[in-house]
């Protein structure tokens, strides 16, 4: 993460430096508004600015909002009146800070402002298959395709990608071309020249030319413009970009990552993206595939957001409920990652108890979180085939509670080796194994998508 320090900071500058390099973050400092948003608009960037209180922060923030610069702003100062703290919140300030500073209250402010270290939590085969692709093409240059539905971690596998190349020290630069009008986009990517427009009171750095050396990841590319889609074209084939009434070309040296939740194929077929740009951006896609679909991720993800989100919103840490558990599993998650993030979040608050259980985990509104969709059925019925074959145990031995079960489950999903292995614990090496074995028994073993002969499925 990049930390701008506007200030002097009251003297505790060396200090709240010190603090925010030992967290990772890469810290510039200059003395002046004035001096911050050039800072900003000539593309040298950062994802946080920490400002002292003493200069006008909303002479700042009003600065940048009008000329388009969005970096969230931390005020900070000694001795400072809680009316002043108070009055540069309501100026667009995401918190205050007091000095001297306090390395913990840095750091959360840090992970809570600029939250772009999410980890790549993945324990589903589906999943790992797709990083073991990632891992393999990300120290090249190849442009990368990243598709999957809204909420399923497109941008954390950008930052994933990005953080194992050979431009992992270089900027990170993502630009969502969903957010941005349209009329203002080609000024955005490729920034503009002084007078170019009305507004144009200075030279802007675009996001390409911010992102030298480093990786651009071009968020939601399927609503661009087609129009601007021809300017995007060029600028990847040439490396060099034009800004925005210039008179020559930039060079740029960048890796491109884009993202859409959009069939991209259709959108060539339908005329809205250009073909030729698909195949520019394509040349490696990594497909996430939907949270329904990767049933070990969603408690590895569960327990990830609720270990989070209880450090945030101090509260001691409870574990899920095997109730719980069963319920997130039967869930459809139709916005996948995000969508189960803000559950863990609210069931940390509403949780009572030991453990967080079923009546923890809820909608928005706080109404139960009932209904699980059309997906996940076969996930459900092994759960269910699961707890039947372990209250029959009674009179049979250890293996052959262990065959039935394993039989019944694989049945159940519908002789999905993959979903069945997740539903029982156990590596698919694991399953294969065992299922090699009662096969040399002469045991009948379900074939993939499809149940034991004469055995209902339902």
């Amino acid at each position: 993460m990049r930390v701008l320090i506007v200030g002097s900071l009251g003297g505790q500058l060396h200090t709240a430096t010190k603090i925010a390099i030992d967290r990772g973050a890469k810290v510039s400092q200059v003395d002046t508004i004035e001096q911050a948003t050039s800072h900003l608009r000539a593309g040298r960037g950062a994802d946080l600015l920490m400002v002292d209180l003493s200069l006008d922060v909303q002479s700042l923030i009003d600065a940048n909002e009008r000329e388009r610069i969005t970096v969230p702003v931390v005020a900070c100062g000694v001795n400072v009146r809680p009316e002043a703290a108070a009055a540069a919140i309501r100026a667009g300030a995401k918190e205050f800070i007091p000095l001297p500073p306090d390395a913990d209250l840095i750091a959360a402010v840090l992970e809570a402002v600029a939250d772009d270290e999410r980890p790549m939590i993945a324990r589903d085969p589906s999943m790992q298959a797709v990083i073991e692709l990632a891992d393999r093409i990300s120290a090249s240059d190849a442009s990368v395709l990243i598709t999957g539905e809204s909420g399923a971690g497109k941008e954390v596998m950008a930052r994933y990608v990005h953080s194992k190349s050979k431009r992992a020290s270089a900027p990170f630069i993502s630009v969502n071309c969903a957010a941005i009008p349209e009329n203002l986009l080609e000024s955005e990517l490729f920034g503009h020249e002084k007078g170019a427009f009305t507004g144009a009171i200075a030279r802007r750095v675009g996001k390409f030319e911010e992102a030298d050396g480093g990786t651009l990841l071009l968020d939601e590319i399927s609503e661009m413009d087609v129009r601007l889609q021809a300017k995007l074209l060029r600028a990847i084939q040439e490396r060099e970009i034009d800004r925005v009434g210039g008179t020559k070309p930039v060079k740029v040296n960048i890796r491109i990552l884009a993202t859409s939740n959009r069939d991209l194929r259709k959108a060539v077929a339908e005329g809205v993206f250009r073909e030729d740009l698909l195949f520019r951006l394509n040349v490696v896609n990594l497909a996430l595939p939907p949270l329904r679909e990767r049933p070990a991720d969603i408690l590895a993800l569960a327990d990830h957001f609720v270990k989070k989100y209880s450090i945030a919103n101090q509260i001691d840490e409870r574990p899920i409920s095997d109730a719980a558990r069963t319920q997130l599993l039967a869930r459809e998650w139709t916005g996948n990652v995000r969508e189960l993030e803000n559950a863990m979040h609210r069931a940390v608050l509403l949780a009572s108890g030991r453990e967080i259980g079923p009546d923890a985990i809820r909608m928005p509104d706080g109404s139960a979180f009932t209904g699980t969709g059309s997906a996940t059925s076969v996930t459900r019925h092994a759960a269910d085939a699961a707890d039947a074959v372990q209250r029959a145990v009674v009179g049979k031995t250890v293996a052959e509670v262990e065959q039935d079960l394993i039989l019944d489950t694989l049945d159940h999903c519908l002789g999905n080796r993959t979903h069945a292995a997740n539903i029982l614990g156990i590596s698919i090496r694991t399953l294969r194994n065992k299922l090699k074995l009662y096969a040399d028994q002469g045991v009948d073993i379900p074939a993939p998508n499809q149940p034991t002969p004469g055995v209902s499925a339902a």
